[in-house]
């Protein structure tokens, strides 16, 4: 699979790669994109024959908050079916591996992935590409991951975890720093077999009672900013070098056709930044958050409904002002040197931010400015 096949005939720069579980974990890490959240009791199973979430690239059943504790037998019985009838698909020819997302497993806790797994045959766990682990602390995450590395081994397939920061240890001031700093000592141990960090927006929100409007985003919520910054600071800092997807843009919006001819010319990035319309309040919110999320170096999002996952990888994209300096930055032996649109580039200060943009044009493509992220996302 690769990102951006509804709009099969967009003038890249330069096309994204095509990815697969299997990938280099260097690159699949950046592929998630906007990753559809949906509950374990759901049935999918025509739309992910059918291609019908146009776009999608990532996905999480999740067992925990989106279902109800009695429904978990109803919701384990549907994910075997799932991916037994997924297996049936793959072997009779009715659906390519390549057209298929990532599939994720959202558990409940250590004991529920223990036991659930135990359940799972060799080629249903081929079929999932991971699990998400929720409400990870300092207590519970080595036995979410020593149970990932039997699970590894027994199963002889990659799989990788997604732990969630979100718990009321890293939302608390007080304990923050020194819940960071065992977290990220449990992890370092078991690096390989991590593809993304998750965060819990609105969990860190619900410890303050409070929530974002669907007029600002995240980062206007002072408490919560201060969580998610500590996080990026301990575990997307130089040597940490963790991808980490950001939080969940909590409103559905109505995904109709608009005649956007008039918006495509214009600095978009300034719009919204500027809170100025482009298309409705909750498209528009859900842009400018992804803007911001961006600008503090988070890759890809956690989202809730199908129509967010082509504005989410549509403004993953890398501009070719951005791949080109990138470039530069990576080919020259320190110092510094003119870029592009009368900017200074650096050798070493701008080396993490080059590999990074880089990366993410392996895996979301180059496109010419800001005015074509709409005209990508609108085919």
């Amino acid at each position: 699979m690769k990102h951006h096949q509804y709009n099969p005939d967009f003038p890249f720069v330069k096309k994204p790669f095509e990815f697969n579980k299997h990938s280099e974990k260097s690159l699949l890490q950046y592929c998630l994109g906007g990753t559809l959240y949906m509950p374990a009791t759901k049935d999918v199973l025509q739309k992910l024959l059918m291609n019908g979430f146009p776009g999608l690239t990532s996905m999480i059943m999740c067992f925990e908050d989106a279902i109800a504790e009695r429904e978990l037998p109803e919701a384990e019985k549907n994910i075997i079916k799932l991916l037994n009838s997924i297996i049936q698909a793959l072997q009779n020819n009715k659906v390519e591996q390549s057209s298929l997302p990532l599939i994720f497993l959202r558990v409940r806790d250590s004991i529920h992935f223990k036991d659930f797994t135990a359940k799972l045959t060799l080629g249903q766990l081929e079929v999932l590409t991971g699990f998400v682990f929720p409400k990870v602390d300092s207590e519970n995450l080595y036995g979410f991951l020593e149970c990932l590395e039997v699970l590894r081994l027994r199963s002889g397939s990659k799989l990788y975890g997604m732990p969630i920061l979100e718990g009321k240890m890293i939302a608390q001031n007080e304990t923050r720093a020194g819940e960071l700093a065992k977290l990220r000592i449990i992890l370092s141990s078991f690096k390989s077999s991590i593809l993304n960090i998750r965060v819990g927006a609105n969990d860190f929100s619900s410890f303050f009672g409070v929530r974002r409007g669907i007029n600002y985003s995240i980062y206007d919520i002072s408490t919560v900013r201060d969580c998610l910054a500590d996080i990026l600071n301990y575990f997307s800092r130089e040597g940490e070098d963790y991808i980490i997807s950001a939080p969940v843009w909590e409103y559905f919006l109505a995904d109709k056709k608009e005649n956007i001819d008039h918006l495509l010319e214009g600095d978009i990035h300034k719009s919204l930044l500027s809170r100025n319309a482009i298309l409705n309040d909750a498209v528009d919110g859900l842009l400018r958050e992804i803007i911001l999320d961006k600008a503090n170096g988070f890759v890809g999002k956690t989202v809730i409904h199908p129509s967010h996952i082509k504005y989410v990888n549509s403004l993953q994209a890398v501009t070719r002002e951005e791949y080109e300096d990138a470039l530069q930055v990576l080919q020259i032996d320190g110092g510094v040197c003119k870029g592009s649109n009368n900017k200074m580039n650096e050798g070493n200060p701008h080396k993490n931010w080059a590999r990074r943009i880089v990366c993410m044009a392996d895996a979301y493509g180059v496109v010419e400015n800001e005015s074509s992220y709409l005209k990508l996302c609108h085919s």
